[in-house]
């Protein structure tokens, strides 16, 4: 099973990013964009998402040993620097804990190694979305009056109106709606059981919102005894969605981290 890909840049340290639920692999293009001079770039569509294909069931372990396998592809053995967020930061967890060699450094933005105790928000949507008439639609727009009363805040709609595409016989969401929907337990959960003692010694940034509640000082511990050389950064005025929220905030943390590109001047 390949994933969709897009690459940017052409010389440099590899770097790959890993979009949340509901995403696609175009979130990242913003700073993708502005590190491709530097970098070689890698935004992937995770199963499930996007253009990629969809699977059975949702294990993270399973969906990690599909990402790893893109990267010993793409990568040729060379480590990478990883970056996830939420659902794409427990795979890429996941990843750094179970193929260690795959990975360079890790970011994981606005997500903890545990067990998150809802995903009521979550299932919303999903439910929103299902229950919009695809059948009826004849432009975009309609789909954004549908779903105004249910999903008020615009962006958070323009994000789920992402997943709608037209083809040639009619409307589909690009999400694997049913399967999300029916694993929201393993999808708000953590496999903690099939990773064993598995820890990742390289260096991992590890942000978070200032403003959102999927970090806090209760989720310290474990990533520490998973991620023991994890430094953490909080980023003010943003909440879940760091990387849009704040993107040039979140691009400078996200560069001081990066390996340095070739030429530069020492501590630049």
């Amino acid at each position: 099973m390949s994933l969709h890909r897009t690459e940017l840049g052409t010389s440099g340290s590899r770097i790959v990013f890993c979009h949340g639920l509901f995403g696609q692999g175009k979130n990242w293009t913003q700073a993708a964009k502005a590190l491709s001079a530097d970098h070689r770039v890698l935004l992937l569509d995770m199963p499930n998402h996007g253009r990629s294909s969809w699977t059975e069931t949702f294990d993270y372990v399973e969906l990690a040993d599909l990402v790893a396998a893109e990267l010993r592809q793409w990568s040729a053995q060379e480590p990478v620097a990883l970056v996830g967020h939420s659902m794409g930061g427990k795979i890429a967890m996941c990843l750094a804990l179970r193929h260690p060699e795959l990975v360079e450094r890790l970011v994981v933005v606005d997500v903890a190694p545990v067990a998150y105790p809802s995903g009521r928000e979550f299932v919303g949507y999903i439910e929103t979305m299902r229950g919009l008439d695809l059948t009826s639609l004849e432009r975009r727009d309609q789909a954004d009056e549908a779903l105004r009363e249910p999903v008020p805040n615009p962006v958070v709609r323009s994000f789920l109106l992402q997943n709608l595409r037209r083809t040639d016989d009619g409307w589909h969401w690009q999400v694997n709606l049913d399967l999300l929907g029916a694993s929201m337990d393993g999808l708000t959960g953590w496999p903690a059981d099939q990773l064993g003692e598995a820890t990742y010694d390289g260096p991992v940034l590890w942000v978070g919102g200032a403003d959102s509640d999927y970090i806090d000082d209760a989720h310290s511990p474990e990533m520490d005894r998973r991620f023991p050389r994890n430094r953490r950064v909080l980023v003010k005025g943003a909440g879940h969605w760091v990387h849009s929220e704040q993107p040039a905030i979140f691009l400078e943390v996200l560069r001081r981290f990066l390996p340095s590109p070739p030429g530069a001047a020492a501590g630049a």
